[in-house]
């Protein structure tokens, strides 16, 4: 028996006791063995029951430790299930610190600090009500500079429907180390490449974009948009935006290298351009567009980056945001059926989220429109 693995199972179909007992009893003949960590991503209905589901996981599935959230879509192997009731579990049996429940009235990496000394990574997953996910971010990186952060906030309804758990008890967000012999790959796929000419940022307040390289912010944008082909200038409502260089030092911006964020307004009498984000100062800028054909291959790029032949997967959580599936590409399973061919098919499970936690040029972030996997390795050195 190797000695990390794991297994993904799905079920359709509304909670009964039944079902539940059936997938535990899956998810321990197909493991052979005790799971450190299930990942259970169920749809909102699912919610009255998940402490009868999550205890009969870890009895009857033979699991140490439950932690999931209601998800407006499943993903299970290269299969991307965007609607209807059900629950999709990925179990691992390896190396993993204990889950910490993160409070949104305290400092998240103050509930994590003693598991942060091993972690070698960590899988995130939060309330996208309970947490400012920007400050989130912000704060998690200022305390463990440089260690992979992969997650995702819950979907599937409102504030009141949605929910994140820790063996079956609510909490805000809960955080997953990893650790010892086990790591996690990030890929990450933002769907954009760049248009027009990178720019500084020369004036702004706080996500008012009011001048660029010394020019209108709204000019700009407007240069950049007079780049695109007629066929793209056709579709670019809604699928412009602004990405935020994540390394200054670069001589050539290419996709991957920003971090994207929405335009929210634009308004050419100002000159002023208004985007889901804080710019700096002397930051470069450059705006963006995301079709079905870039963000293909953007997943392509990220996952080549990744290098995952050299590595050994044995099993991956995705998360993609619900702009995408088969509404944004026009065909069912994209990121799922890529991202599970590129782990040689090994078990992978996650949920289309309300937003994307992974880290671009070297620093974790929230984002949208994203594809965004933990792909689990037997780390080899």
């Amino acid at each position: 028996m190797p000695p990390f693995s794991a297994t993904s199972i799905e079920i359709s179909g509304h909670y009964s006791p039944e079902a539940a007992g059936r997938l535990a009893n899956s998810l321990r003949e197909s493991l052979g063995r005790t799971a450190t960590v299930a990942f259970a991503f169920a749809s909102p209905d699912y919610a009255p029951h998940i402490g009868d589901l999550c205890e009969t996981i870890r009895v009857d599935g033979h699991v140490l430790d439950v932690v999931g959230c209601t998800a407006g879509g499943r993903i299970e192997g290269a299969r991307e299930i965007e609607d209807g009731p059900g629950c999709v579990v990925l179990a691992l049996a390896c190396e993993t610190g204990d889950p910490v429940a993160l409070r949104s009235d305290s400092h998240p990496a103050d509930s994590v600090r003693e598991s942060a000394k091993k972690a070698n990574g960590w899988i995130m997953l939060a309330n996208p009500y309970a947490f400012p996910g920007d400050e989130l971010i912000y704060d998690w990186n200022a305390a463990f500079p440089g260690v992979p952060c992969v997650g995702g906030l819950a979907s599937g309804g409102g504030e009141n429907e949605l929910e994140v758990f820790l063996n079956g008890r609510p909490v805000d967000g809960v955080a997953v180390p990893v650790t010892g012999k086990t790591a996690i790959v990030p890929v990450v796929s933002q769907g954009c490449r760049p248009i027009g000419e990178p720019l500084t940022v020369t004036r702004a307040e706080n996500n008012v974009l009011y001048a660029l390289g010394g020019q209108p912010a709204y000019q700009a944008l407007e240069s950049a948009f007079q780049t695109l082909s007629e066929n793209e200038k056709s579709h670019a409502k809604g699928n412009l935006f602004a990405g935020l260089a994540g390394n200054e030092y670069l001589h050539d911006f290419k996709s991957g290298d920003f971090l994207i964020r929405n335009i929210i307004g634009a308004d050419p009498d100002s000159g002023a351009v208004v985007i889901a984000g804080i710019p700096r100062i002397g930051q470069t800028l450059q705006y963006q567009i995301r079709d079905r054909d870039v963000a293909d291959a953007d997943l392509n790029r990220a996952l080549a980056s990744a290098s995952l032949s050299r590595e050994k997967p044995f099993a991956a959580l995705v998360f993609s945001c619900l702009g995408r599936g088969e509404k944004f590409f026009g065909s069912p399973n994209h990121d799922a059926s890529r991202i599970s061919a590129a782990i040689g098919g090994r078990p992978s499970a996650g949920f289309f989220c309300n937003g994307e936690i992974g880290p671009v040029a070297g620093r974790n972030a929230l984002q949208g429109y994203t594809a965004a996997a933990a792909v689990w390795v037997e780390k080899t050195h």
